[in-house]
């Protein structure tokens, strides 16, 4: 099966007995190869595509649009944001205001050429984030409850009120002990956050219709106007980071009309303790706040995308508190985070997704990788993309394409905190070859539906009982309230899951094999009547921690607390939650039972199972896999090659070198690919030494050996780019006969300490011999790539008897060339226009190892 290969410990050529036949499979299997090995294009990866400024120029846009295409993203999120340089006609930059008509020229022209060159381009509803600008006045200011304490005179007068500030009212005030506490409607004054030229101004008020209507009047209209012949795919709503937004004008109102009752005399509940009503009366605050965003915010942008002919693309997650079910508003949840064997709002999006019907789910990928910027790899990438597709997403949305002129100089524009995905970075050679990857797999994890077995509830009105001012986020307190055993537990038992809440149980029930409630304490009696009904009927419930014991809101708690405690009666909780596992299997076998480093994900056709198998560690994996299938024949399909090999039946022998990944797909076809083999090892042919070496920019050669660094030799410590090896070898046409034979370049190392990898965000922990790509010729044609485990190249159809050329065009990464420096003086840009931003870890860049280093 694939994975079955041999190393050396040198870089050499190495014969392999045996060879691998395609020939296609009949009916819709044969369909599925074809498609998989060559997908369409709307499963390639996209990139937000940072405009400084915005200093843009149209023969510069199109420049960048067709790199894109070039290199294999299938298309963009235009993201206008602050600027990197002042006004130098010198230079040819200029600073185009947001939304003046250079600016909405400039969205035109971009809109018309992406539609040329078939890329999908989105628009983000606003500059920066999260959405506001000039056009906001305080009244629409995002709003927040500010409560004051004063001591309570001695002789029982009120003390004088607080001052208030332009956009504040007093609501009222209590006296509690020795205080008095004034509640004031307050605005939080939050600005936008890197915004672009002309953007700056207050964030809206999420829970207030006029404000988002104001911003889609402002905004939104003149961009679609200029977009009128070629409407973006999705206009989009980047993460909802409105922060201490737990107010706005009519609350008090809106609260009575929803929850009915009176918030005024509890107030007092959301700044301390009262008692045992405390939680019931947070819980309904945070109710209310989620409705009102799904209503005013989530809602109205739904309904004019659709106007505007095209789409809504949403970060439902953080603040104002969404839940899960408000992505259930939106056409194409997107989430972020690496954390799949936590809470994160990747898998909180992808589960809405499955629940509500909704085919694609995107992700915000690579936001923090491997931090100094230009740090990242193709190998940090693909580690990273594997999290996101394992946890049900299957749209990468890169983070990002920074916009970056010739005139802007080497390494190029780059924003504050991300990696860089533009043809400035020497690796870029290879990135056809990413994008490949990262299209065959979003395109198989699109076909059929999800067959997550464990459904896994999110206890939101817990969530919303926590509840203070500052701290009203439902994803953010679910880490928390799930805790640190639950889901290790699941995944590490053979089974994938999904999060499921309130909403979409009254949607549509439970409809998994297993839900878990995990130390659940307040639960709507409509949701625990269902997950009665979903029991009766076969359905298996597991509780942890506790069973649940509350209704939720004040008004419900006296009223449907008995009747929740009778359902929940029937359960009993597993109170020791690191027994999770074996109470699974006591209900259902494992969907896949191997290693607890290997993730997958489970999707069911019609004519077929397909698993999306990841090695998520940075070591060798060698284990067992049995599978949950009965009557059908395994095809392991490589999606780096496109290539298949036969597996037989239900119990794999996986060999997966650190961060590779596989397709096993189960059907009725046997496989025509056979089963790789081993032969007993031939004799290596060592090319480790003797190489004649061109780096770009230099017509002399030098001999290097392989295992040698450039940053070694001080002339080229600081070189970023390209270098060609070349080397001829003699081979007989005897063994190019009977043998396939890879070029291989020996193993990489795991890293151990995080020391070694500084800087912040995801990285894969792993140092390759090739630092940090390459691409090899044979006989001057091209034979393929190296930029992930593991590291080789079937260089068998090129060679030929005799003398053979073989040529390797090795590139690093731009971040050695940033550290020679000087690094940027943003003084002046400060000075004109604020400091909309810091870079990050810039303590951390330093010369890395580049070229060929061996094992």
């Amino acid at each position: 099966m694939w994975g079955r290969r041999f190393r050396l410990p040198t870089l050499g050529l190495i014969a392999i007995l045996g060879s691998y036949s395609f020939a296609a499979a009949p009916g819709t299997v044969a369909e599925l190869k074809q498609a998989f090995q060559h997908p369409p294009d709307d499963a390639r990866m996209m990139v937000r595509w940072w405009w400084f400024g915005p200093a843009v120029t149209k023969p510069e846009l199109e420049r960048e649009m067709r790199a894109m295409k070039e290199g294999g993203i299938g298309g963009f999120e235009v993201q206008p944001t602050y600027p990197l340089a002042l006004d130098d006609p010198a230079h040819g930059f200029k600073n185009l205001p947001y939304l003046s008509d250079e600016f909405l020229e400039a969205l035109r022209f971009t809109g018309e050429k992406a539609r040329e060159l078939g890329l999908r381009m989105d628009l983000t509803l606003g500059s920066g984030w999260p959405f506001g600008g000039p056009h906001i006045p305080i009244t629409q200011a995002a709003g927040r409850l500010r409560v004051v304490r004063v001591p309570a005179p001695a002789d029982g007068s009120s003390p004088p009120a607080p001052n208030l500030a332009e956009g504040e009212k007093l609501i009222t005030q209590t006296r509690q002990d020795s205080a008095v506490l004034f509640f004031i409607a307050s605005r939080t004054r939050q600005t936008v956050k890197r915004p672009a030229v002309g953007a700056e101004g207050l964030v809206l008020d999420h829970y207030d219709l006029a404000a988002i209507q104001n911003h889609l009047k402002t905004v939104g209209e003149p961009m679609l106007r200029a977009l009128a012949k070629t409407p973006p795919y999705a206009i989009f709503s980047d993460s909802l980071e409105v922060y201490n937004s737990d107010w706005t004008t009519n609350f008090l109102d809106e609260f009575r009309k929803r929850r009915g009752y009176d918030l005024t005399p509890y107030l007092p509940a959301l700044a301390g303790d009262i008692g045992e009503k405390t939680g019931a009366i947070r819980h309904d605050w945070g109710k209310t706040l989620s409705e009102l965003a799904d209503q005013n915010y989530l809602t109205p942008l739904r309904q004019w995308a659709q106007q505007h002919e095209t789409r809504f693309r949403s970060q439902s997650y953080g603040i104002p508190p969404v839940t899960l079910s408000s992505s259930s508003l939106v056409d194409l949840p997107e989430g972020e985070g690496t954390q799949w064997r936590h809470f994160s709002a990747t898998r909180w999006a992808a589960s809405a997704s499955h629940l509500y019907g909704k085919p694609v789910t995107s992700s915000e990928t690579w936001t923090w990788l491997h931090s100094p910027v230009f740090r990242a790899t193709p190998l940090d990438m693909k580690a990273e993309a594997d999290l996101h597709f394992l946890q049900g997403i299957n749209q990468l949305v890169g983070h990002g394409f920074p916009y970056s002129p010739p005139e802007a100089g080497e390494p190029g524009w780059r924003f504050y905190a991300a990696a860089v995905f533009n043809n400035h970075n020497p690796w870029w050679l290879v990135m056809p070859d990413v994008t490949a990857y990262m299209q065959r797999v979003s395109f198989l994890l699109r076909q059929g539906q999800p067959a997550n077995d464990v459904a896994l509830y999110l206890p939101t009105a817990d969530a919303f009982a926590g509840f203070a001012p500052g701290r009203d986020s439902v994803n953010q307190a679910m880490d928390g309230l799930i805790g640190q055993t639950v889901i290790p537990q699941i995944l590490d038992a053979g089974y994938n899951f999904d999060f499921i809440d309130d909403g979409a149980i009254a949607h549509g029930g439970v409809p998994y094999r297993i839900l878990i409630l995990p130390g659940v304490e307040r639960i709507p009696l409509a949701t625990m009547q269902k997950i009665d009904e979903y029991a009766r009927k076969g359905g298996t419930v597991i509780a942890t921690r506790r069973v649940p014991l509350l209704a939720p809101g004040l008004m419900e708690r006296d009223r449907d607390t008995p009747r929740i405690r009778e359902l929940a009666s029937a359960l009993r909780p597993l109170t020791d939650e690191s027994r999770l596992g074996a109470e699974l299997h006591k209900a259902l076998a494992a969907d896949v039972a191997t290693a607890p480093e290997i993730g997958f994900v489970h999707r069911k056709l019609g004519f077929a199972d397909v698993y999306f198998l990841a090695n998520t560690s940075n070591h060798p994996v060698h284990a067992p896999a049995d599978f949950r299938i009965e009557g059908l024949d395994a095809t392991v399909w490589d999606p780096m090659t496109g290539r298949e090999a036969w597996a037989g039946g239900k119990r794999l022998d996986l060999i997966l070198a650190p961060y590779e990944s596989r397709i096993v797909v189960f059907s009725k076809e046997r496989g025509d690919g056979p089963l790789l083999t081993a032969a007993p090892r031939p004799a290596p042919l060592d090319l480790s030494a003797g190489w004649k070496v061109t780096f770009a920019g230099s017509s002399q050669a030098v001999t290097m050996d392989a295992g040698h660094s450039w940053t070694e030799d001080d002339t080229r410590k600081y070189f970023s780019g390209q270098a060609t090896y070349e080397k001829t070898v003699t081979y007989h046409a005897a063994d190019i006969a009977r043998q396939t034979i890879y070029l291989t370049f020996g193993e990489g190392a795991p890293v151990t300490t995080q020391e070694r990898r500084s800087g912040s965000g995801m990285r894969a922990m792993y140092e390759g011999p090739v630092r940090e790509a390459a691409v090899v010729y044979v006989n001057g044609k091209r034979a393929g790539s190296v930029w992930c485990a593991p590291y080789q190249v079937d260089v068998s159809g090129l060679l030929k008897d005799g003398e053979n050329t073989i040529r390797i065009v090795v590139a690093n990464t731009a971040l050695n060339l940033l550290a020679k420096g000087p690094l940027p003086d943003y003084r002046a840009l400060n000075a004109k226009y604020g400091e909309r931003f810091q870079p990050q870890d810039m303590g951390s860049v330093q010369p890395v190892m580049s070229g060929l280093l061996g094992p």
